[in-house]
C-alpha cells in the first residue's frame, strides 16, 4: 500500500549541500521530507541538521508514497542527478529544483530534457551564483545603464588541489561542465546568450586530457562582444567584468563587486546588504525562496542548458 504526499516538498540527499538546503527550508519554516540512500550519510544528516532521513533512496521511497503533487530539490552527487530526476518526473513530479550541472555529461543533460518535456515538468538547474547579492546588483546597475556593451570572464581552476580530489575520473573528464559552468553560465546569463564563438584549446592535465587551457571570443544574440580566457596549470581564479556606457561592474571574487566609473582609473568595492549569503551558502536563500513561491525568471530550465550544448563544445576546442 503506497500513502499520498499531497504538496509536500522533498529534498533528496543527505549530503553537504541538502544540508546547506535543509538549513534554508527550516528558516522559511517550509515543511518538507529528506529522501537519502544510506544510513551512515542519514545519521550525519540528522546530527547536522536534527532532521530525520527516509532511508533506501528515491526508488524505494517511490514504492511507499505517491508523491504526484510534491514538489522537489534534487541534492545528490553529480551521477546521480538524471537518473534520480528521471524518476521524479516518471512519479508525476512537475517542479523540480535540480543542483547544477543538471547531469554528469551533455548527453545526460539532452536525454533528461527530452524526457522533462514529454512528461511537461518545470525542472530548473540550480546555480546558485544567479542569485547572489553581488550579481542582483550588477544586474540593477545593467540595467540602469542602458545594457551591457561587452563583457570578459575567466574560469580558471585549481588544479593542484582538483589532482587529489577523492572523486571519480568521470566527474574529473566532464570538470568544465561539473563545475566550471558555474562562472561559465554567471557570465552569458550577465551578458546574454552567445551567439556565435571562436574558441582555442590546448595542453592537458593528468586528470583533464582534453585541455588545460582555454582562449576565445564571440558575439550574444544582441551582438555584444565577449572574451574568455582560463588556465588551469597556472594561478588565478574566477572574475567576470562587465563593460556598460558608464560602469565597468568588477566580479572577482564572484561574492563581491566593485565598479570603475567612465572617466576615472579608481575602482570602488560598493558595500553589499548581503546578510542572507553570509548566514547561508551565498545565493542559496534566495534561490530556494524563489523556486518555492514558483518565481522563475531567473532560473535556467533544463532545455536552455541542453541547448548548450554547442557552446561547451567550442570551450573545449
Amino acid at each position: 500500500m503506497s500513502y499520498n504526499l499531497d504538496n509536500k516538498l522533498i529534498l533528496i540527499g543527505a549530503g553537504e549541500m541538502a544540508c546547506e538546503y535543509s538549513k534554508v527550508l527550516n528558516t522559511l519554516n517550509y515543511n518538507f521530507i529528506v529522501v537519502g540512500r544510506g544510513k551512515q550519510s542519514a545519521s550525519n544528516f540528522k546530527r547536522i541538521t536534527g532532521k530525520d532521513v527516509e532511508v533506501g533512496g528515491i526508488k524505494e521511497f517511490t514504492k511507499k508514497y505517491k508523491i504526484t503533487n510534491c514538489k522537489a530539490i534534487v541534492a545528490v552527487g553529480w551521477e546521480e542527478l538524471s537518473e534520480t530526476t528521471t524518476i521524479l518526473l516518471n512519479n508525476g513530479v512537475k517542479d523540480i529544483l535540480l543542483e547544477k550541472p543538471g547531469g554528469l555529461d551533455m548527453k545526460q543533460i539532452n536525454h533528461l530534457s527530452i524526457f522533462a518535456n514529454e512528461k511537461k515538468g518545470n525542472v530548473f538547474i540550480a546555480y546558485n551564483r544567479r542569485f547572489f547579492t553581488s550579481v542582483i546588483k550588477a544586474k540593477e546597475i545593467i540595467d540602469e545603464d542602458g545594457g551591457v556593451s561587452s563583457f570578459y570572464f575567466n574560469f580558471t581552476e585549481r588544479s593542484d588541489i582538483l589532482e587529489s580530489l577523492n572523486i571519480s575520473n568521470n566527474i574529473k573528464s566532464n570538470w568544465l561542465l561539473a563545475n566550471s559552468s558555474h562562472v561559465i553560465d554567471l557570465a552569458f546569463y550577465l551578458g546574454g546568450l552567445p551567439q556565435k564563438m571562436s574558441s582555442v584549446s590546448t595542453g592537458s592535465l593528468v586528470w583533464h586530457p582534453k585541455a588545460s587551457k582555454f582562449c576565445g571570443f564571440g558575439k550574444t544574440v544582441n551582438g555584444v562582444i565577449f572574451s574568455y580566457i582560463a588556465d588551469w596549470g597556472a594561478p588565478g581564479r574566477w572574475s567576470i567584468e562587465i563593460n556598460t556606457r558608464k560602469n565597468r561592474i568588477i566580479l572577482c571574487p564572484l561574492e563581491e563587486i566593485s565598479i570603475q566609473k567612465i572617466g576615472s582609473f579608481k575602482l570602488k568595492n560598493i558595500q553589499l546588504s548581503n546578510k542572507v549569503d553570509i548566514i547561508y551558502k551565498p545565493g542559496l536563500f534566495k534561490q530556494t525562496d524563489k523556486f518555492l513561491k514558483r518565481e522563475y525568471d531567473n532560473f535556467l530550465t533544463i532545455e536552455e542548458q541542453a541547448e548548450m550544448k554547442w557552446v561547451y563544445d567550442q570551450l573545449l576546442g
